[in-house]
């Protein structure tokens, strides 16, 4: 009978349960691997048979077939190396392991037998504790990032030797390492930096409260870069639910930078102009996450995003609505959490001095600029604001603290919280669908008369229009109001300069 040993393998930031099936066949000697696995799958045969020798056990000179099942799934890495020799060992017979059918194995083993750490640990850990594992045997330096995951033990080993007498009952398990508290959200910047913009710190405020994407028109040097990167401040903190969500993510891009601690800042993204379409989205040959998977439950700061390709940006398109990505390949597919808050920042021209004396760009040139960002990109934007120019010399004119803007935005965030308990999927204002609009942002009927107003004299989309509802209860939130009144709308049609202002250019 074949031996079956228990590991797992990634699609997109989920974990999949793997039973490694080991049976020995007449024949000559060869190692198998069979279950769709890729090349480096394929590769471990050399790596087993060094290691076993390594760690003074015997390779067994006879065909050996090692089964991934389920075998219709493609599998990626290196980290089934642990799992086929112990089951190797464990069916010629070398090792009598106890409570193997409640132990996941993961880990590459080097040719002297030495367990190195993978990528992707903690979706794998969290499989594990959904399939009543009772404990998880991995490579020493994968164990910080593991112990996130409460009622699942936790064994490190260095070797495979040490990994067979843990399980064989030869040695103990080692003692548990203790996870290190989350580190405070300090942050080296402030808002209160910031000075002479207080209208617009004020809509920034509102696309924090409300989670709306924001673009920033301005002259070089007015602050747009200086308020985008202060954004993430203001930004309620993560739930702990978020924060593994967001681990998860960066566990299988390779990208935990402090294994030993939860992330608790917010991601904040910002990727250059040149980058390529895959980069934004994601993929690669094992469809990885992209900068917007990365900026999940972030911040994601395209800077000079007319400089974008439009490819790469009408690619942000659909993401923008589903708040997920599905990157497909020949083998299969990747589906990434993709929910963030979309901050631009342009130039109102090519020269960057729009209305000023020294701009020398013509009425062409500039339109032609403006148009690198289409139509539905633009429509996707909540909140299009000028950044306007400001006294460096006066001293007077004192920014807000980012303590006081964050305290608003909690308090926005927590009554949004509390409406949308009942909505799982629903955490901010700017997540809600057309029907959700109608049920919680109703309009009274002199809003609505004066949208009606708006939309017959600038010929808003339906998508525009919503924009406009779901911005106006964000304002309402910060104002602690039940319903949406007349004046949170006015608020709220002054939240899109560029689409408001029919005659900016040449006027």
């Amino acid at each position: 009978m074949a031996s079956t040993v228990q590991s797992f393998t990634i699609t997109g930031i989920d974990g999949h349960l793997v039973e490694v099936e080991t049976d020995t066949l007449i024949g000559l000697p060869s190692v198998s691997i069979v279950g769709l696995g890729d090349k480096a799958v394929k590769e471990a045969k050399e790596r087993l048979e060094a290691a076993i020798k390594n760690a003074g056990y015997k390779f067994p000179p006879q065909k050996i077939v090692f089964n991934l099942a389920p075998s219709d799934m493609k599998k990626t890495g290196t980290h089934f190396d642990l799992a086929m020799a112990i089951g190797l060992l464990l069916k010629t017979n070398q090792i009598r392991p106890v409570a193997l059918s409640q132990t996941g194995l993961i880990g590459e083993l080097s040719l002297n037998g030495v367990i190195r750490p993978v990528s992707g640990i903690l979706p794998m850990a969290i499989k594990a504790r959904e399939c009543q594992l009772k404990r998880l045997i991995l490579a020493k330096e994968n164990v910080q990032e593991a112990q996130f995951i409460k009622g699942i033990e936790i064994i490190g080993c260095r070797t495979l030797k040490e990994a067979i007498h843990i399980l064989t009952g030869k040695q103990p398990p080692p003692a548990t390492e203790m996870v290190n508290p989350a580190s405070p959200n300090t942050y080296s910047v402030d808002f209160k930096d910031v000075k002479g913009l207080h209208s617009l710190v004020d809509y920034i405020s509102i696309a924090a409260a409300g989670g709306h994407n924001l673009l920033m028109v301005g002259s070089p040097g007015c602050g747009k870069s200086m308020i985008a990167k202060r954004i993430p401040t203001i930004l309620p903190k993560m739930t702990e639910e978020e924060s593994l969500e967001v681990m998860k993510i960066y566990s299988v891009a390779n990208l935990l930078k402090n294994k030993d601690q939860l992330i608790t800042k917010r991601p904040f993204r910002s990727p250059h102009h040149n980058a390529s379409t895959n980069a934004l989205i994601g993929g690669g040959t094992h469809a990885l996450p992209g900068e917007i998977s990365l900026a999940h439950h972030g911040v994601l700061f395209l800077d000079e995003i007319a400089e974008f390709s439009k490819k790469a940006l009408d690619s942000l398109r659909q993401p923008l609505e589903d708040h997920a990505v599905t990157i497909s390949r020949v083998w299969g597919s990747n589906t990434y959490p993709a929910n963030f808050m979309l901050i631009g920042a342009m130039n109102p021209c090519p020269c960057g001095y729009f209305d000023q004396e020294k701009c020398c760009c013509t009425d062409y040139e500039i339109i032609k600029y403006r148009q690198k960002l289409s139509g539905p990109i633009m429509d996707r934007m909540d909140i299009q604001k000028y950044v306007g120019t400001v006294d460096f010399f006066n001293k007077e004119d004192e920014g807000i603290s980012s303590a006081d803007i964050r305290t608003r935005v909690e308090k926005a965030r927590s009554i949004q919280q509390e409406r949308y308990k009942i909505l799982p999927e629903i955490t901010c204002n700017a997540q809600l669908t057309p029907s959700l609009i109608n049920q919680y942002c109703p309009l009274d009927s002199e809003c609505t008369e004066l949208l009606q107003k708006v939309y017959h004299r600038f010929r808003y989309s339906g998508r525009t229009l919503h924009k406009f509802i779901k911005v106006a209860r964000t304002i309402a939130d910060l104002d602690g109001e039940e319903q949406i009144q007349i004046h949170h709308l006015k608020k709220s049609l002054l939240s899109r300069d560029i689409e408001k202002e029919s005659t900016y250019i040449g006027g």
